[in-house]
């Protein structure tokens, strides 16, 4: 049977789909072989130098990885000249990256994170790199991009995805006509369609959480878990497994593959933040694959989605994957609000 690569899928959904413009189609292809150079650099580890922290911090006041620091250099360098953009916005970086005057400015913004599971990166366990795309407003193009021009609702995203670096390299992507996959053949360095129009199974018996936290949680999201803890006995009658592997991208692409929730809640640990994970370059675009392969994605209350982002680099809580459990969830916290 012959493979489908990636550029043929997404000429066919410029051609036959009408959903995908033709710069979206040569942007995706410009950040998937920007996410193959950093796959190659993470298959390397220690080989390439690459492992270990730097004397810095990121404007959330982590702590950067050499592979941080690296990855978003390879994203920056590989988008800047080609013409479909903007600005970019990443999570390492405190504000935008207009497009240098010296390249033709597109109509597009990326937003990304270069590596998602930093904490991971020198126990070689599953890493990846999370992008979105939005449209520049139309009258951008007669002034210089500003940072509130990517404050925009993830119902506006053109197209998400993301890699994850493991035992292979996957790549999943959205434009809005379903989530598909794709593996790279490190023979042909090629990315060939693998995963066909994903569907998240709407009943689940596995959780993702950091139960560590759990004295911290908000009082529906401990009588969800203390639910599924309680197993046959309790009121949920059936057994529940937990998995959590602290990268995002690792945790939904499980998820992806074989159904499951994904939740990373407010806690009462940093009252005033709204959650841990960035609702510009994790949440937003991981709900929109989410949602375009049957799941759900809300920050207890509200489709996150639908969220008008104040800030660029805004926190949100998150709780995404099969949809029974996800609107289970979500109606506890409605229950106590009221």
């Amino acid at each position: 049977m012959k493979h489908k690569t990636l550029t043929q899928f997404l000429i066919e959904q410029q051609r036959l789909e009408n959903a995908l413009p033709a710069d979206v189609r040569l942007l995706i292809e410009v950040v998937a072989r920007a996410c193959k150079t950093i796959s190659h650099h993470v298959s390397k580890g220690a080989l390439g130098n690459v492992l270990g922290s730097l004397d810095s911090s990121n404007v959330q006041g982590e702590v950067q990885k050499k592979l941080d620091v690296l990855s978003n250099e390879i994203l920056l360098e590989a988008n800047e000249w080609g013409g479909n953009l903007a600005a970019m916005a990443s999570e390492e970086m405190d504000s935008i990256y207009p497009i240098p005057h010296a390249y033709p400015r597109g109509g597009y913004l990326l937003l990304f994170d270069p590596l998602d599971g930093s904490s991971n990166i020198d126990v070689n366990v599953s890493i990846g790199t999370i992008f979105s795309v939005l449209r520049a407003p139309a009258e951008a193009d007669q002034r210089e991009i500003e940072e509130a021009d990517f404050l925009q609702p993830g119902t506006e995203q053109v197209a998400a995805g993301y890699a994850v670096y493991g035992p292979q390299t996957v790549l999943v992507l959205t434009v809005g006509t379903g989530t598909f996959g794709f593996t790279l053949d490190r023979e042909t360095h090629s990315w060939i369609l693998t995963h066909e129009k994903i569907s998240i199974p709407e009943d689940t018996s596995e959780f993702a959480i950091n139960a560590s936290n759990m004295r911290h949680w908000a009082e529906p999201v401990r009588r969800y878990i203390d639910e599924c803890l309680a197993g046959t006995t309790g009121p949920r009658e059936r057994n529940f497994n937990m998995r959590w592997v602290a990268s995002m991208v690792a945790d939904v692409h499980r998820i992806l593959c074989r159904g499951g929730i994904f939740m990373y809640p407010w806690d009462a640990r940093e009252p005033e933040r709204a959650g841990k994970l960035r609702l510009m370059y994790e949440a937003n675009p991981m709900a929109f694959i989410v949602e375009q392969a049957g799941g759900a994605a809300t920050n207890g209350t509200q489709r996150i989605m639908e969220l008008q982002p104040q800030q660029l680099h805004e926190r949100v809580s998150v709780i995404l994957g099969s949809r029974n459990e996800v609107e289970r969830v979500t109606r506890y916290h409605h229950e106590a609000q009221r």
